[in-house]
């Protein structure tokens, strides 16, 4: 297509999904700190004074009070106000976690050589990476991260941003054309906040405060924004909608401009490839694209339980490189073996609560962005 508009969300960390995302990475975190070889599949679910941590945990890690641990995750997110119904220390915590299963544990991690370790479960997974940004990503959700990033970040400021409260989205949708953002065509910003604000106000700070600081030279005209669409948003985050971990798998990775294998990132250690082989893919992707091979590459892998070796593996350049020479490159480059993955992106850390928010992508700091 020679014209097109591609839309891309964001949502910030006081959504509700994002809440049981960070709780669950927290969880992931505290395991990984003690024990870098701890087995983790932690889901959470929020709503209202209800939080709910359910999933299978093997770890050597001791004292681990996961209560405690959700709480000061909701706490560190904003939600401590107590006349919330959703507030970090009046939740009440229920806890189903069990060990991981031995079958899995047996096919997973007893091999005879640490190198042949077996994916934690079959599946398919995408990396991407583009050249219409510096940082090699879809320009609609970068955009879309950095307004939501913008709210936090003015949440948290004393003084003339008090109105702002955690829960919010946004959604920019940018005109291609010949395969090269040229302008923005909409942007949509909800963000909740305190009883009785003037919607005028919200709707004057996004688009003559915030947009302009965050969006830089993209920033179009005020007759672009759709600012709050709904009317009030008072009332929001967990005390209003429920969150589950797991169901922001767009936002956390190409913001729709590339393919979805299905699985979700958040509260999982990198034996499951669902996360670790989509980092790999993103990493992978990133140096076909630096490598000048291709201005667009997007790669598959599929691995299939207590098989180290993937399945399949393939390249996309989408017409701007030549396919077999990049996938040449991968296969000759790349150990796409779990325990190659883990071994090249470093992944046995407590790394994983600073890859919840605003994308698990296109961001400086992530070994896969090195």
């Amino acid at each position: 297509m020679s014209r097109f508009v591609l839309t891309s969300e964001s949502v910030s960390e006081g959504h509700p999904d994002k809440v049981a995302d960070y709780v669950s990475d927290s969880v992931l975190d505290a395991c990984l700190a003690q024990d870098p070889t701890s087995k983790v599949a932690c889901e959470t679910l929020v709503k209202e004074d209800l939080v709910v941590l359910a999933g299978e945990i093997t770890t050597g890690a001791t004292g681990l009070d996961y209560t405690k641990i959700a709480r000061q995750a909701i706490r560190e997110i904003g939600y401590d106000w107590p006349s919330e119904v959703f507030n970090a220390d009046g939740v009440t915590v229920i806890e189903k976690i069990t060990a991981q299963s031995k079958e899995i544990n047996a096919s997973v991690v007893d091999k005879a050589k640490a190198e042949e370790q077996g994916a934690g479960d079959q599946g398919l997974m995408f990396g991407y990476a583009t050249n219409e940004s510096p940082e090699l990503m879809p320009l609609p959700l970068l955009l879309s991260h950095r307004l939501t990033k913008g709210l936090a970040d003015d949440r948290r400021k004393a003084g003339a941003y008090a109105f702002l409260r955690p829960d919010a989205k946004s959604q920019v949708s940018v005109r291609y054309e010949n395969g090269k953002p040229v302008a923005i065509e909409r942007v949509v910003v909800s963000t909740q906040h305190t009883e009785g604000k003037d919607q005028a106000e919200i709707r004057a700070y996004v688009i003559e405060d915030l947009a302009p600081r965050v969006l830089g030279e993209w920033c179009p005209k005020a007759d672009l924004f759709l600012v709050n669409p709904s009317g009030s948003f008072a009332h929001g985050g967990p005390s209003a909608d429920a969150g589950v971990t797991g169901r922001k798998i767009i936002v956390d990775s190409y913001g729709g401009a590339a393919r979805h294998g299905g699985g979700a990132f958040s509260g999982k250690d990198p034996s499951k490839v669902d996360r670790s082989a989509a980092y790999f893919g993103r990493y992978v992707a990133r140096e076909v694209v630096k490598a000048g091979l291709a201005q667009r590459c997007e790669v598959q892998f599929s691995y299939a339980i207590g098989v180290a070796e993937p399945t399949s593996l393939l390249v996309d350049t989408f017409g701007t490189g030549d396919n077999q020479a990049a996938e040449d490159f991968v296969r000759k480059t790349f150990d796409m073996r779990p325990a190659g993955i883990i071994r090249t992106l470093d992944l046995l850390r407590p790394i994983y609560r600073q890859t919840t928010n605003y994308g698990h992508f296109g961001r400086p700091g992530l070994p896969w962005e090195a």
